[in-house]
């Protein structure tokens, strides 16, 4: 009896530590809609979407650090030795210090947008500080994977574009939805190989929503990300890959109408500025005016409203992850950028084999092919958030490895 209630009120904590974690995760996925739901639904302007999704960044961020007052299992200096996270301080401080000298277009927009990733990395420390690294960063995936789906649900919804993509015309790109569809595909893989189970129907989900989405770039990532793993994964069985290849094979085919008319949409009328031949334009412009300011760039968010527009099209990031870390930090984003990702490739390296090893092999390689012809706004196609739990993770896994038997 007395071990049977100490067991409830066990599972009851863990249930209670994973709700926050999950709660953040979700907001993170959701907030793509917040400027939508703004205009369309509210009926405000786009401002008020983007204003509201820092206030509740915020205030999500007032919850965790009031939740993680007191003693936790680790301390926040207990984060250093992991390498990646040194970097990841050092992007954040280099990118808050651009403000002093950033050509944006508003500096207290430009601060506000700061301080909310700086708020997304703080609230994932101070939750990875209070309980184990394995099961925080999972609530934090979970949660994530159901803010996305939700996120497709609403997406599947609206109306066609013009070019048959999914989206809205002005406040919800379809690059945007099938970045996050296929992300959170891979989230979704991690908790399968946890060994938790009912992930198989949303990651399928997602892998549709992903193709529904026409988004050339993430798509192409994704299929070599996707091959990667699957060459490499020894844990697979040839008969579970036939089957898993033979299953996209099958849906390309259902979708294959749509992907036709989309093919003679996107030659004959497409925008130009969001075709291969457009975006070499952006490129070439954005590299003209980088080489202007080569050392230290032109600061956090100096491309929206400041480089002007492509015809009709408005570039809101250069559309290459090398190309932006250079125009927005000079040599010394470049140097960032080579120093996160390389920091986490070398963790992946020296972890212990397995599957989780090579599920992130396929995320980085997703990460670096996506990188050639899209990127994010203000943060890294790698989620900086998202960098302090997979860095963790690998030097939990390796210390461990490293321990004696």
């Amino acid at each position: 009896m007395i071990a049977s209630l100490s067991i409830e009120r066990n599972d009851a904590a863990v249930r209670t530590a994973a709700f926050l974690p999950s709660l953040v995760g979700f907001f993170f996925a959701f907030r793509l809609f917040s400027v939508l739901l703004s205009v369309r639904v509210v009926g405000a302007g786009p401002q008020a979407g983007a204003a509201a999704s820092l206030a509740l960044s915020f205030i999500l961020f007032g919850v965790v650090a009031f939740n993680s007052v007191g003693p936790g299992s680790r301390t926040f200096a207990s984060f250093l030795p992991v390498t990646s996270f040194r970097w990841v301080l050092v992007f954040l401080g280099f990118s808050g210090c651009s403000l002093f000298w950033s050509s944006t277009a508003s500096l207290p927009a430009a601060a506000a947008f700061w301080s909310a990733i700086f708020c997304d990395t703080a609230m994932v420390v101070m939750l990875l500080r209070l309980g184990s690294i394995e099961l925080t960063s999972a609530a934090l995936m979970r949660g994530y994977v159901w803010g996305t789906c939700t996120m497709a649900t609403i997406a599947w919804c609206l109306p066609a574009q013009s070019d048959l993509r999914l989206g809205d015309e002005e406040f919800l790109g379809p690059n945007q939805i099938g970045w996050e569809c296929a992300f959170a595909f891979f989230l979704a893989q991690y908790l399968m190989r946890r060994g938790e189970k009912g992930w198989a129907i949303p990651a399928g989900f997602l892998a549709i929503t992903l193709l529904r989405s026409l988004s050339k770039t993430t798509i192409l990532a994704f299929v070599l990300g996707q091959a990667v793993l699957l060459v490499m994964d020894r844990s697979i069985g040839r008969k579970a890959k036939i089957g898993l290849v033979c299953a996209a094979l099958a849906i390309v085919a259902v979708f294959w109408g749509l992907l036709s008319a989309y093919y003679d949409v996107y030659t004959n009328a497409g925008n130009q500025s969001e075709t291969l031949t457009g975006r070499i334009g952006i490129w070439a412009y954005i590299l003209n005016e980088a080489l202007q300011q080569p050392w230290i760039g032109h600061g956090f968010h100096s491309v929206w409203k400041v480089i002007p527009a492509f015809g009709v099209f408005e570039a809101r990031h250069a559309h290459n992850e090398l190309l932006q870390q250079f125009y927005a930090y000079g040599v010394a984003g470049v140097v960032m950028l080579v120093g996160l990702y390389g920091s986490v490739v070398r963790e992946i390296r020296m972890a212990p084999s397995g599957r989780m090893k090579t599920l992130f092999i396929g995320l980085m390689v997703f990460i670096i092919v996506r990188g050639f012809a899209d990127t994010e706004v203000f943060d890294l196609s790698l989620p900086i958030w998202l960098i302090v739990p997979v860095g963790s993770i690998l030097h939990e896994e390796l210390r461990r490895a490293e321990v004696p038997a």
